[in-house]
């Protein structure tokens, strides 16, 4: 095999590989002698067909698959002696002249073909100890944990049946049926609805036109939809509801003792309180850790800076693409509707498609440096929690990712990710800054509005 490298222009190569007409009869010679033990021919016992013969009968077709395999195995190794990582797949392209392709396929000719690609750069990671990331911390305040223990007494109330008219917090239940012009509409009807009333559940003007109904009363209520209700056809139009009043129940307001905290899994008030504190700094650390990651991103492209390889950008922009102009088509809306144009867009996400790959090679340079692993168990509650998303066709979503190693690895890009991302915080330079529980998710919403996230 020979091999010349004809292009070197930045992650660009162009290698010609050459394998000499007389290396391919000794494949087709070996590859002949491999399968003419169980070659049956007329005239010839078994395993005694001469290879000459033989060459004669499959000797084309025989060459044609020499030529595949010999130009997979050889490809891979003109790329592996060069010890440089192709960014994707290489391009291998040979003549298109049907007369020389013939002449390689009856041994009379060299093979020849072209390898394009372009390799990953080399990454000079820098010093992590001096990445400086800034760490956002909320204190769970008293009077939040109050709030939560009240949100859970709220869901915990009982109603017991009344007599009297129904008030404000009272529950009815109720049948409904709701005509617009006289004609009935979709979700428009309901058996055994129950409704809180002063819990703004319903349309408006609904529950307030239950006050005073007793049990076994039947009512009118008008309301209007509102005009931006999620149902376009019954936006901004006047509806009247015929209700029968079921039952009436005023509400139990439970105590804040070990009851309430058994019903909610703690064995104590003190114990409750404990634990709704934590669910409130878990929610607030979420979303702090989302914030140091960002920064510690942004740190990351600041500090390194090299050629990308362009086909990782264009697939990376093509994707995000395809998901930009599906968005608006599934809305119904045009870069103008957006105020803004297409190219102003375009260039746009090329930037952020340019920031995921380049974040993506240094934490994968960082990550493989540092032997970061992901094991089976990882991946397989990956697995668990995708399914989960899926109720109900649990099965078929496993079947695929059994069948399709391409969506397993996608499973795994995430966990591979954090895990860097938490290898690099041990190193860097955090500090911590106290902030009110507003600024943090006025900072999220920020950034929720910048794109450019990796």
């Amino acid at each position: 095999m020979e091999v010349t490298e004809s292009t070197s222009d930045g992650l660009k190569r162009e290698l010609k590989v050459v394998i000499g007409a007389q290396e391919l009869n000794k494949r087709l010679a070996d590859r002949l002698d491999e399968i003419k033990g169980n070659v049956q021919l007329p005239g010839f016992r078994p395993g005694k067909v001469p290879v000459n013969h033989l060459r004669k009968i499959y000797g084309k077709s025989i060459m044609a698959e020499v030529v595949q395999q010999t130009v997979t195995e050889t490809s891979q190794k003109a790329v592996a002696d060069r010890e440089e990582r192709p960014a994707v797949q290489p391009d291998i392209s040979m003549t298109e002249d049907e007369k020389e392709i013939e002449k390689v396929i009856s041994g009379e000719a060299d093979l020849a073909y072209t390898l394009s690609f372009e390799v990953l750069p080399k990454i000079k990671i820098t010093d992590l100890a001096k990445l400086k990331v800034e760490k956002q911390v909320v204190d769970v305040l008293d009077e939040e944990i109050e709030t939560a223990i009240e949100r859970l007494v709220e869901e915990s109330i009982t109603f017991t049946p009344k007599d009297g008219a129904a008030e404000d917090g009272d529950q009815i239940v109720i049948d409904f049926e709701g005509m617009i012009d006289g004609l009935k509409f979709d979700g428009g009807k309901a058996d055994d609805a129950p409704v809180t009333i002063g819990r703004n559940q319903f349309i408006p003007g609904f529950e307030e036109g239950l006050i005073g109904a007793k049990a076994g009363e039947e009512r009118t209520v008008n309301v209007t939809f509102p005009a931006d209700y999620a149902g376009e056809h019954l936006a901004g139009k006047d509806a009247v509801f015929a209700v029968k009043i079921k039952s009436v129940g005023s509400p139990v307001r439970p105590e804040v003792d070990a009851t309430l905290a058994k019903a909610n899994g703690f064995e104590t008030v003190e114990k409750l309180r404990e634990g709704v504190a934590k669910k409130i700094g878990d929610d607030y650390g979420s979303v702090s850790r989302m914030r140091v990651k960002r920064s510690l991103l942004d740190a990351l492209e600041e500090a390194h800076k090299f050629e990308l390889p362009q086909v990782l950008v264009d697939q990376e922009f093509e994707t995000i693409w395809k998901q930009v102009t599906t968005g608006l088509e599934e809305a119904g809306k045009s870069f103008d509707d957006e105020g803004t144009t297409e190219e102003a867009e375009k260039e746009k996400y090329l930037k952020i498609a340019q920031r995921r790959v380049r974040l993506g090679l240094v934490i994968s340079e960082i990550g493989d440096t540092a032997e970061v692993k992901i094991s089976d168990d990882e991946v397989n509650n990956a697995l668990m929690e995708r399914l989960r998303q899926f109720p109900g066709q649990e099965q078929q979503v496993y079947e695929f990712y059994k069948k399709n190693p391409e969506a397993v690895a996608e499973l795994r890009a995430p966990i591979f990710e954090e895990k860097v991302v938490d290898y690099i915080l041990e190193l860097a330079d955090v500090t911590e800054k106290k902030i009110t529980k507003d600024e943090l998710f006025a900072s999220i919403e920020d950034e929720d509005e910048d794109e450019a996230e990796a």
